[in-house]
């Protein structure tokens, strides 16, 4: 059988620059629109098609027009080609266009750095630890398929040319390190704003079947490293938005309304503290354990308020890791003392909605049990019985509860009364709609329950699969009140702080034990690389400089400490080139030696020139007189070509060098 032709040179290394371009777009598929992604395939798969196949390209006018429908459709999809998805769209597609006019080393050395710059891009979506491992290997081989480009004679292999990359890369890993380590913190690009960035899984609105769903995500959305021991996991619900308004399907945050007074937090007990990094969020509130004191927060640089319900607000949603110190007390009393007007809102219903559950909660609120009660005895016995109707009721927590409100308007009736499937949201809602019912002022919170020990790096981990809803109701005297209907139903859930997760991959369902093990090592080190690169902040700089014995530092000293080192480093630089530009053979630098020996004999000899060739010149300027000289040349170059000798050592040059003087002193006489 024939083996097929191995392709050519040219062929290799343009297919070798094709898989590198697209292992750099790989990544960018997941936020690239589908026809950039077809057109983007489609134009890579010919260019290799092309290279294998050794046919010409194709004419300016096919790539003309190509690029005319990318931009008309990156318009038509953005209305715009200034922002960051419309932009990084339309240069993916310029790039790999850009593959079928490489007719010389300029059109590739503008694939090179546009490769480069794609590279960039990428972090501007993503600065995960998976995704600069793979950055990292995409550099490695654009800069291999760069080396290979400088080596247009012979055949060099792309081992070599990967170690040539490899080398030029660690030599440049020092003032890399250098740099990061001093230079001084600039906001990054990707810190921008976008339309979405990141995802936690919260949002500033509740519908039924929204919490089941991000359930599905097992990311992490926040990891916490407590000074003492952890809190109960009882207690480990993480505060997000507060939900008050109702409008028949979704749940809604009150309007601001300045007039009406904030809840008033009375602190007791010791308080837990930790450390906690949060992952970028959508949304401006950040989810932090019950209950966090005073009214601002100083969270890295980023000012955090408490609202008027309890959320902690950021300036802005957060596009990159944060990470601080809090402190959470578990006992507490939120909202002792509220007037009925600020309490209007934590009591309305919409007009007519849901009669069926209205009806359930006023013959409840009718039953003879409940006539004798105080106002603050009152509440909390109507919120038992309405949790002890989730306990006996034949309710189900599933993650799968299915669509409700197809067939009716009454969404929390068909829950209720007649498919009793749900997930968190829909007991906290039909529970506020029930207290509400009854008079009693009651409204959901979003967040976090329950968390996740990861032993390998000592942090916990709460993931958005711990997404969870809950209800606060109102009591005179004892303010809000914390109640949890999914504990009624699932008690696990809260008590072992476990949460639903979807089907198991095929690894974790083959060895359950394993997959944790992996997925929790991979999570430790993904955490090292954002506490010690990502998070590396002005702040650990100003902490390196006083560990170097600074004791104040400020801007002016880092400025000064990297300008030194800068120049330490170019020095140091310089002093290896000039090194590396010296001969370090012996015989070499005994060769370069006498080149300036037979200058001053008259004699130029040449530096591609053999000492043979010298001995002859030296002969024909001096005569009979050279002999003595052109013998001692005729033997040097001996010591270097001739079989039968080796390298002249030490001693031997010594006495080689000691006649060449007396023999040039003979023809300078």
């Amino acid at each position: 059988m024939k083996l097929p032709t191995p392709p050519s040179r040219e062929a290799r290394d343009t297919l070798f620059l094709l898989a590198t371009i697209a292992a750099i777009v790989l990544p960018h598929t997941g936020h690239l629109p589908v026809w950039a992604t077809t057109i983007t395939a489609l134009v890579l798969g010919w260019r290799a098609l092309l290279a294998w196949t050794g046919r010409p390209l194709p004419g300016r006018a096919w790539l003309v027009l190509v690029a005319a429908v990318a931009g008309t459709l990156t318009w038509l999809t953005f209305r715009s080609l200034v922002p960051r998805e419309s932009g990084i769209t339309l240069l993916v597609v310029l790039v790999a266009l850009k593959t079928l006019e490489l007719r010389a080393r300029r059109d590739a050395f503008v694939v090179f750095f546009l490769g480069f710059f794609l590279v960039l891009t990428q972090f501007l979506f993503s600065q995960a630890l998976a995704t600069a491992l793979w950055m990292f290997g995409a550099t490695w081989a654009l800069l291999s398929s760069l080396v290979l480009a400088q080596m247009p004679v012979g055949q060099p292999t792309l081992a070599v040319a990967a170690r040539q990359a490899l080398r030029s890369t660690v030599l440049g890993l020092p003032m890399m390190v250098l740099l990061f380590v001093l230079f001084p913190r600039i906001a990054p690009l990707w810190g921008v704003p976008a339309e979405t960035v990141g995802h936690t899984g919260l949002s500033m609105r509740l519908d039924f079947g929204q919490m089941s769903e991000v359930a599905n995500d097992t990311s992490i959305a926040l990891r916490l490293r407590f000074d003492g021991a952890p809190p109960p996991r009882g207690e480990l619900y993480f505060r997000g938005p507060v939900l008050e308004r109702f409008d028949g399907r979704s749940w809604l945050p009150a309007p601001a309304a300045p007039a009406v007074p904030g809840d008033e937090v009375e602190l007791g007990g010791a308080p837990r503290r930790y450390t906690v990094m949060l992952e970028p969020l959508r949304i401006g509130v950040l989810p932090l354990l019950e209950t966090a004191p005073g009214r601002t927060l100083d969270a890295d640089g980023t000012l955090l308020r408490r609202g008027a319900t309890g959320e902690w607000f950021a300036e802005r949603p957060l596009t990159e890791h944060l990470r601080f110190a809090a402190e959470a007390y578990p006992q507490r009393v939120v909202g002792r003392e509220r007037s009925p007007a600020s309490l209007r809102g934590d009591l309305a219903l919409p007009p007519g909605s849901n009669p069926r559950l209205r009806a359930w909660a006023a013959r409840l609120r009718a039953a003879p049990r409940f006539a004798a009660l105080g106002a603050d005895a009152l509440a909390p016995a109507l919120a038992d019985a309405v949790l002890a109707h989730f306990a006996q009721g034949d309710y189900l927590y599933t993650l799968s509860p299915g669509r409700y409100g197809e067939t009716t308007p009454d969404l929390i009736d068909e829950f209720w009364f007649d498919r009793r499937l749900g997930f968190c949201e829909h007991f906290a809602a039909a529970f506020v709609f029930a207290m509400r019912a009854m008079g009693v002022p009651a409204r959901i919170v979003t967040g976090f329950q329950g968390m996740d020990e990861r032993p390998e790096d000592g942090w916990w981990v709460v993931r958005n699969s711990n997404a969870h809803a809950w209800a606060e109701y109102w009591v005179p005297g004892r303010g809000w009140l914390r109640a949890d209907p999914t504990a009624m139903v699932a008690p696990q859930r809260i008590a072992e702080g476990l949460a639903l997760e979807p089907q198991p991959g095929a690894i974790a369902s083959l060895n359950p034990t394993l997959w944790r093990r992996l997925r929790g090592a991979w999570e430790a080190l993904d955490n090292d690389w954002q506490q010690w690169v990502l998070n590396y902040s002005r702040r650990d700089q100003f902490d390196l400089l006083k560990g170097l014995g600074i004791g104040q530092p400020d801007w002016l000293a880092l400025g000064r400490i990297t300008a030194a080192l800068i120049l330490v480093a170019a020095g140091v630089g310089v002093a290896w080139s000039r090194w590396q530009e010296r001969p370090h053979d012996a015989w070499t630098r005994q060769r370069a030696r006498l080149r300036h020996e037979l200058a001053r004999l008259g004699v130029a000899a040449a530096a591609h020139e053999t000492p043979l060739r010298w001995a002859a010149a030296l002969h024909a300027r001096h005569g009979e007189r050279a002999a003595a000289a052109a013998a001692l040349l005729v033997a040097l170059e001996r010591s270097r070509y001739a079989a039968d000798t080796g390298p002249l050592d030490w001693s031997t040059r010594r006495r080689w060098w000691r006649d060449w003087g007396r023999a040039a002193r003979m023809l300078r006489a």
